[in-house]
């Protein structure tokens, strides 16, 4: 799994007008799965299933 930044670097995701994240690939804004035991937020697309990791 890619965090977010490495995404955005690699082009695996872009940012819209209004700074949300989507997908590359399919142009689908990404989802977000919070899991309380873990320190980052799981960002996944809804179209393909790619999933990136977003500290902070």
């Amino acid at each position: 799994m890619k965090s977010v930044r490495r995404g955005l670097r690699d082009g695996d995701l872009e940012k819209d007008n209004y700074e949300r994240l989507q997908c590359g690939t399919c142009g689908a804004d990404l989802s977000t799965e919070d899991d309380p035991d873990e320190v980052y937020t799981v960002r996944v697309c809804p179209e393909c299933g790619d999933e990136y990791k977003e500290l902070g």
